[in-house]
């Protein structure tokens, strides 16, 4: 049901402020030193793996926001400012454990989190000590979140139940894949290193700043691109993997399929890991570089717009609402353009039958199908996304419309399925002779003409159904609760943020669905018709 991918920033801004407010030059260099000198420590270990950076670019340290990357200087469209030697990076290919890994048949998010926490047990002793210790134990998403904050901060949320099938299926991947690891392992491991808390997390580190490399390397932990702070719509530098013998490959951090976000991951070669904070050249490189005639590439991260001086310089990690953000990066934003609020199917067969006999709905739904139509689906659950500007999708007015339809209509519509050669011409027959208008089979079917008087009351009612899974608080509870909320309280906040800007697109939901009524009234007045969006044919 969620839309979710990329990465996130280091205990990321609640909500991102300019750069140049973020922390004051003189409370960080008077109140940080812990802060200054793990920064430093990592600037060394960066310069020890050949990880170029340039100078013009800052690294800010606040104990509230977290690590943010500004520039010291302007910067300009197509300056590289960093360069990561992909054997810098922490992949399963990369890790101490690698033999122990493949051997165990585990890859994926699976096979990173027992790399990660493998070399995290090692410590100072691993060759990413310099990088780890840059890394909170673990990111503030609800993935982490005890059952109870889950149930009593999420609830009603698009995140309530993904949440617990997430926490669910990932406690018996530990316990099937991970728990009989440590005990077969031919090194001798720490059971304490490899529990389902370390599990949770280092998928909550790898869920949010993991990246995409490539086919050999998969994704992984990337440092120092895994610290800039991600804005929707405001992409200031871009990530992206190069060779020398060939400009640029495809961009790692491009739309990871129709989920419209970034795949911020990363990869890494074998190390020994007796070897303190260097690296012993494997076969691995070699294997690569046989493979593809290429000497081996570099991660680069490059500027893709202008910046000033003293501004902070953001990556983006796609276009997602604040449910996506929170479940994968542990964030929200105020005004989210990409907000989306989900009405289960499940919910209107719930209005369906408060009117109707769950028969009659069985038939409806049917003759829905039959058409050719369905919401989007992801699991197990069938649902109509509400946009952020609070319209519903025409596959729900569709259903809603067939819903209602008078039984002597709705078996004409039942009869000319049969012999209709194009699906959506059965409702545009009946569109037609209701409205007076002249159909061509060629046409689409606008939303307008669905929009009648009993469907907009539908809307409304099941607007009404969605709102009840908040519980008895009102909207206007929630702002207050916000406003005496500590941005520090970050579970609170951004649950808080989600729940309202949910229940702000209900509010334009109830406002469309008003606004629809009125103007069929108007138009069936004076027999006039407008078209908007046009049904989607599968």
């Amino acid at each position: 049901m969620l839309k979710i991918g990329g990465a996130a920033p280091l205990n990321p801004p609640l909500p991102p402020q300019p750069y140049r407010h973020s922390c004051s030059r003189r409370n960080y260099f008077s109140s940080n030193l812990m802060a200054s000198r793990r920064l430093r420590a990592f600037k060394r270990w960066m310069k020890s793996q050949g990880i170029q950076c340039s100078d013009t670019l800052d690294f800010i340290d606040c104990p509230q926001q977290g690590i943010s990357v500004g520039a010291l200087s302007d910067l300009h469209e197509g300056d590289v400012v960093a360069k990561i030697p992909k054997t810098a990076c922490l992949t399963i290919k990369t890790s101490g454990a690698r033999e122990m890994i493949e051997s165990a048949g585990l890859d994926g998010h699976l096979g990173l989190s027992v790399a990660l926490m493998y070399e995290k047990s090692l410590a100072q002793d691993s060759p990413w000590a310099g990088y780890l210790q840059l890394l909170p134990p673990q990111e503030c998403l609800p993935l982490v979140w005890t059952l109870g904050e889950v149930d009593s901060l999420l609830s009603g949320t698009e995140l309530h139940k993904a949440i617990k099938e997430d926490k669910t299926l990932m406690y018996e991947d530990w316990k099937e894949n991970i728990l009989p690891l440590v005990y077969s392992a031919p090194q001798s491991l720490n059971p304490s290193s490899f529990s389902v808390k370390e599990y949770f997390a280092a998928r909550s580190l790898i869920a949010s700043r993991s990246f995409q490399i490539d086919e050999y390397h998969g994704f992984g932990m990337v440092p120092l691109a895994d610290l800039f702070n991600h804005k929707t719509g405001a992409e200031d530098v871009h990530f992206t993997s190069v060779s020398p013998n060939q400009e640029y490959e495809d961009d790692v951090d491009s739309e990871n399929g129709d989920n419209n976000e970034l795949s911020k991951i990363s990869g890494h070669d074998k190390r020994d890991s007796t070897c303190e904070n260097s690296y012993i050249h494997s076969d691995s490189e070699s294997d690569y570089s046989s493979v593809t005639g290429e000497d081996p590439m570099m991660l680069q991260m490059i500027m893709v717009r202008e910046v000033k001086s003293g501004d902070e310089v953001f990556n983006t990690y796609g276009s997602l609402g604040n449910a996506a953000l929170l479940h994968r990066y542990g964030f929200t934003e105020a005004n989210n353009p990409f907000d989306i609020v989900n009405i289960d199917l499940e919910l209107v067969l719930k209005w369906g039958c408060s009117l109707f006999s769950s028969r009659y709905c069985r038939a409806r739904l049917s003759l829905w199908r039959r058409i050719n139509i369905s919401g989007s689906v992801s699991e197990n659950s069938e649902y109509f996304e509400v946009s952020s500007d609070g319209e519903p999708e025409l596959e729900l007015l569709t259903l809603l419309y067939i819903m209602l339809l008078p039984d002597d209509t709705c078996h004409k519509l039942d009869i000319s399925i049969c012999t209709a050669d194009k699906v959506s011409a059965n409702i545009g027959m009946i569109l037609s002779e209701k409205h007076d208008i002249t159909w061509s089979t060629s046409s689409e079917i606008s939303k307008d003409l669905l929009l009648t008087e009993k469907v907009c009351r539908a809307l409304l009612a099941l607007a009404d159904i969605r709102e009840s899974c908040y519980g008895s608080k009102s909207i206007d509870e929630d702002v207050e609760a916000l406003k005496r909320c500590c941005m520090t309280e970050r579970k609170l906040y951004h649950s808080l943020m989600l729940r309202i800007s949910e229940r702000r697109i209900l509010e334009k939901f109830r406002t469309y669905a008003t606004a629809g009524a009125q103007i069929q009234t108007f138009q069936d007045a004076n027999g006039t018709s407008t078209t908007r969006k046009r049904l989607k044919k599968h």
